[in-house]
């Protein structure tokens, strides 16, 4: 799409869950945009919602100093407002409205000339229609802590998480060796293991059950007692959120009205050890990592890749380049049109280098 007019504004706004590294991105969006092109940033707080209800503030400079290695996100985050279906109560009754006419007044309002959406496949779903529909020029910066996106190699936040995950993992093997027991850590990953397969193989995890490969727990029960056997009286049993039996189930905590996401995935750790101590008489724990996945200070790599996405996002605005997302296709930081960018997950290939190495080494995935 052709540049339409000199851009002197633009807007950032960060959707869907919180994940290091987003300061990080907003940062190099402020810093890119003011030192190298003198334009004024707008950031718009609580993702959607900011622009639903025009609540924002003027990022300058010094609004963004010192963020680079903070956690969350200064502008707040929600995964519920989606312009499109917007909740409201009208007379006590819950209804939804398409309100995204509002955001395009609140956009003229604010004088913006471009909006770059930081944000996961919900995000960039509403900011693909926006682009397309309404005529907004978007540009997009992926985000997902389950490192799902098809369109882009790794998204930031991922290996920050895979991190916590495997220092997780290091501290259980003592304390599982020294009581004899059966470890199980619950990770994030909804329809993607890539956190559970990678910090299970970095944290030497005997049992993987991710999402892509349904499992038997006749199986897991078959590894235990194996290691057993051979004089190991403990065992690590790593299980993403979003793993599911041959049978399809999965374990759903709750559902939630309004949401991107209204299935909340939850407790299949707690499923698991349960099933294993009926089973093994060995003693079971459950440590569910949950929020703290998504939260503390940013590795050195998701720093870097962040301020190359945040910094891509502008470079995309000033060349005119709208309804594209930045991406990484290592080494290069590259662009993907929105169309392409959402819709599709990357996930775990069944038959790929990750699992081949997991079996070789002697992990079992259930199956």
């Amino acid at each position: 799409m052709a540049l339409r007019k000199k851009v002197r504004r633009i807007g950032v706004l960060t959707g869907g869950g919180d994940c290091p590294g987003l300061n990080a991105v907003i940062r190099a969006v402020v810093k890119t945009a003011v030192k190298n092109y003198r334009l004024s940033v707008v950031g718009f707080e609580n993702g959607f919602g900011g622009l639903i209800q025009n609540r924002s503030r003027e990022l300058t400079l010094n609004e963004v100093a010192g963020i680079l290695p903070r956690g969350g996100t200064i502008l707040g985050t929600t995964n519920r407002d989606n312009p499109f279906h917007y909740s409201m109560l009208i007379k006590g009754q819950r209804v939804f409205r398409d309100v995204s006419d509002r955001v395009i007044e609140n956009i003229n309002i604010q004088e913006i000339d471009a909006l770059i959406v930081i944000g996961g496949d919900g995000s960039l779903s509403i900011a693909r229609e926006l682009c397309e529909t309404k005529g907004l020029p978007v540009v997009g910066v992926p985000k997902t802590i389950d490192n799902d996106l098809s369109a882009t190699d790794q998204t930031f936040g991922f290996d920050t998480a895979l991190n916590t995950a495997t220092e997780a993992l290091d501290k259980l093997h003592t304390t599982a060796e020294s009581h004899h027991r059966v470890m199980v850590l619950e990770v994030m990953g909804r329809y993607a293991g890539w956190i559970a397969i990678e910090a299970g193989i970095a944290g030497g995890a005997d049992v993987i059950l991710i999402p892509e490969i349904p499992y038997s727990i006749e199986k897991v029960y078959e590894k235990i007692y194996e290691r057993r056997d051979h004089g190991k009286l403990f065992s690590i049993v790593v299980v993403a959120e979003g793993a599911k039996t041959a049978g399809g189930e999965l374990v759903v905590q709750r559902t939630v009205e309004d949401s991107f996401e209204p299935i909340r995935l939850g407790g299949i750790g707690n499923l698991v050890a349960k099933q294993i101590e009926e089973e093994t008489g060995m003693e079971s724990r459950v440590t569910v990592l949950g929020h703290l996945q998504r939260g503390g200070t940013p590795t050195a790599f998701d720093r870097i890749l962040a301020t190359r996405y945040g910094a891509g996002a502008v470079e995309l605005v000033m060349a005119g380049k709208y309804g594209e997302m930045v991406c990484l296709r290592t080494p290069k930081i590259e662009s993907v049109p929105l169309a392409e960018a959402v819709g599709e997950m990357r996930l775990v290939p069944v038959d790929g280098d990750l699992v081949r190495t997991a079996r070789q080494i002697g992990i079992s995935f259930g199956d």
